[in-house]
């Protein structure tokens, strides 16, 4: 393959990869962790 085509499918996988972990931490289990900083400062 040239050389381009492998960098794009490296930045492609690379660019699935955070946004799949990503979405992991913001959906998945470890989110039970996060707090809202808008419910921590209610009126």
């Amino acid at each position: 393959m040239e050389s381009a085509t492998v960098i794009s499918l490296s930045i492609g996988a690379i660019v699935l990869a955070v946004t799949g972990y990503s979405l992991y931490l913001s959906f998945g289990p470890p989110s039970a962790e996060l707090s809202d900083p808008f419910e921590d400062h209610e009126d």
